[in-house]
C-alpha cells in the first residue's frame, strides 16, 4: 500500500511520516515542493494547510496535516499492519498509558531537542548566528530531562511500557539532531538505561532507511 505525503525528504516532520509508515510496511510517495519558491506560502497551499507548513497527507478527497496527526492515523488505520504502535483502542489503561508516553515525548524532550536543532543547525544554514547562551540553555535543560527518562527506561524497556509506540518514533527526528550537536547527552554512561534506548530507537531499520532517503 502507498500514502502520499507532501513534504521534503530532508524536513525533520516529513521524516516522521516516513518513519511511521515505514513501521506499518507502507510505501510512501514524497510529492516535493518549491520552498525557494515560497510554494508552501501559496494560496492554494495555504487552502490545505493554514499555517504554510509541511507536511500533510492526501488520499484521495481526504487530506491531513500535523504529523503527529499523520503518524497517529496511519498506526490506527494500519493497526493491523507491520509493527503495532498504539494499544487497542478498547484497552483503556493501555491507551491512557500511551497517551501518558505521547505527552511525555511533547514535553519533556521535543522542546529541548528541536531548541538544539534550531539554534545548531537551523540557524547556520540559513546564515544566521547561533545564539550560544539559548543553545546552552536547551543542552542544559535537555540533560536534566534525561534524569526523568533514565528513571523510566530502568523499569521499562520503551516510553510506552514493553514495546515501541508512536512516542518513541516522535523522539527520533530532533533526537537525531540533538545527538549530532550533544552526543555525550545520547551516550552518557552514567545514565545507561537511557543510552539503551535511544540506541535501540535511532538504529531502527527503518530510521535508517529515512535518513538514506535524506541524504
Amino acid at each position: 500500500m502507498s500514502t502520499t505525503v507532501h513534504g521534503a525528504h530532508m524536513a525533520a516532520c516529513t521524516q516522521l511520516v516516513k518513519v511511521v509508515a515505514y513501521e506499518k510496511d507502507l510505501k510512501v510517495d514524497v510529492i516535493g515542493f518549491d520552498f525557494a519558491g515560497a510554494e508552501h506560502k501559496s494560496a492554494a497551499w495555504l487552502e490545505i494547510q493554514p499555517f504554510g507548513q509541511i507536511p500533510y497527507l492526501e488520499e484521495d478527497d481526504f487530506k491531513l496535516y500535523e504529523s503527529r496527526a499523520i503518524a497517529r492515523y496511519l498506526a490506527t488505520k494500519y493497526a493491523e499492519q507491520g509493527v503495532k504502535l498504539l494499544p487497542d483502542p478498547k484497552d483503556l489503561k493501555a491507551m491512557a498509558l500511551a497517551d501518558q508516553s505521547m505527552s511525555v515525548e511533547m514535553s519533556n524532550f521535543y522542546p529541548y531537542v528541536s531548541g538544539i536543532a534550531y539554534q545548531a543547525v537551523f540557524m547556520p544554514r540559513f546564515g544566521k548566528e547561533t545564539d550560544q547562551v539559548a543553545l546552552e540553555k536547551h543542552r542544559s535543560d535537555l540533560k536534566g530531562k534525561i534524569d526523568g527518562f533514565e528513571r523510566i527506561f530502568a523499569k521499562q524497556d520503551y516510553l510506552g511500557g514493553k514495546s515501541i509506540g508512536l512516542a518513541d518514533l516522535y523522539c527520533l527526528p530532533y533526537g537525531t539532531m540533538a545527538e549530532k550537536v550533544f552526543p555525550e547527552l545520547f551516550n552518557d554512561p552514567a545514565k545507561p538505561n537511557f543510552a539503551r534506548w535511544w540506541k535501540a530507537v535511532s538504529t531502527r531499520p527503518t530510521w535508517k532507511r529515512v535518513l538514506e532517503e535524506s541524504n
